[in-house]
Parts: C-alpha cells; structure tokens; sequence
C-alpha cells in the first residue's frame, strides 16, 4: 500500500475515522464487541484477507479435517499475504476457538499486519503478548471444531456486523476496529490526518481554558486564524 497514507493511518484514531466516514453517509464500519487483546500497541493498519465460518456440521467437522492440506482454515493462514490482516467471521460466537496460537505465531512470521475475529481466540494470554495487533470478542478455550466449521476465504463476510470485502482497508487502535471501503482509503486517510491535526489544537487550546463554542466546531473566523498560525508555528 502508498506509504504515505498507510503513515497516515497509523497516527489517526479509529473515532476518527468514523467521523470522516459518517460524513460520507457510513454509519455501520466499526466492529461491535471487538476488542484488543492488548493495548497501548501501534495502529493495526493493512488490507482485509477473510476467512469465513460457518456453523459446524459434525458429520463432515471431526478432528480429521485438520489433515486435509486444503483445510479453508490452514490453507487461508498459508494464502493470507505479507501486510494484510486476517479477518475471520465466526458469527459473533466466542464459545469457541477462531484460532489459537500456533496459527496466530504463523501469520505473524509470515508477516501479517494483524488478526481479527468477531468470536475467540484460544491460548489468548500468550496471544496478547505477541508482537501482532489481535482483536476478538473474549478468550475461549475449546477448539473451533465444536461449533465452526471454515468453509472459505477471499471472500466477503461479516465481522462485529460490519460488512467486509477483500482489499477494504482495516485499522485497529485501542478502542476497536474500523473498516474502511477500499475505494475511499486515500480520501479517507487524508481527511482524518486533517482532522486529527485541528483536534490537536482544539485540545490545547481547552487545556487552556478556552470555550468549546466557536472553537469546535470553528465557526469563528478568530478559531480559523489562530489555528492557522498554531499549524503554522508547529510545522503540521
């Protein structure tokens, strides 16, 4: 991805970007009842790679699946590309395991840029610890196969009730997961790294003892020009 706007997207915050997206008409991109494992991690940032869920069927879901080389679940850890992250649809059930750390610990070496689920991830304390950005709904011991079943990935799904398709840019912070529609990145990214610069000075000038009214939103031609010479001033 253009590295300017991926620099972008590491340095504004998932609110946001809801914000710039709701002005678009967008009201449904952030996932619901998903959460970092961990926080205080840099902005999870990268394209959308799916892996979709289905409920298990338990004639055709035994333990045996897993050594099928073409497994949708392996076989999507193998195909998910350096620099995406790996969203997986589990239906918002966390009763089981989307994947645990063995899977987790691959996608990392391979160099994906984070891991999604709207379901659970086991073995979630070593999983926390890792380098790579996680999210998911809460820590769930028992294995996927006594309720998911994978059935396909590359494709579009569900996730947190979010629509996803593949390419759609994901970014992650400490407060969840925003989806943004791949044919708006570049709009996107540059009205947020706008309107985190102007909310910066906001913030200062609250932290001062100024007045919301007139200041945010600017509605007067003094908040304009003050905030001209601050961004001036500051080099942003």
């Amino acid at each position: 991805m253009n590295p300017g706007i991926k620099n972008k997207l590491m340095h504004v915050s998932t609110a946001t970007l809801c914000t710039a997206l709701f002005k678009r008409g967008l009201r449904n991109q952030f996932l619901q009842d998903v959460h970092p494992l961990k926080g205080n991690k840099p902005n999870m940032v990268g394209p959308a790679f799916t892996l979709r869920y289905i409920p298990a069927r338990e004639d055709l879901n035994d333990i045996s699946v897993f050594q099928n080389p073409d497994h949708p679940q392996r076989a999507s850890v193998e195909a998910c590309p350096e620099g995406h992250v790996m969203m997986i649809d589990s239906r918002k059930d966390p009763r089981a395991a989307s994947a645990g750390s063995i899977l987790v610990t691959r996608l990392m070496v391979r160099g994906c840029a984070g891991v999604v689920t709207d379901g659970g991830f086991r073995d979630a304390p070593e999983i926390a610890e890792m380098e790579i950005p996680t999210y998911h709904n809460r820590a769930s011991a028992p294995t996927n196969l006594t309720l998911h079943q994978a059935l396909e990935f590359d494709t579009p799904i569900g996730c947190g009730d979010v629509a996803v398709f593949p390419g759609d840019m994901i970014v992650g912070d400490g407060e969840g997961v925003v989806v943004i529609p791949q044919h708006l990145v570049d709009d996107i990214a540059h009205e947020a790294w706008e309107m985190t610069i102007f909310e910066d000075f906001v913030l200062e000038q609250v932290q001062q003892g100024k007045s919301i009214i007139g200041l945010y939103p600017a509605t007067k031609e003094e908040t304009r020009a003050s905030f001209a010479a601050w961004r001036k001033e500051k080099g942003r």
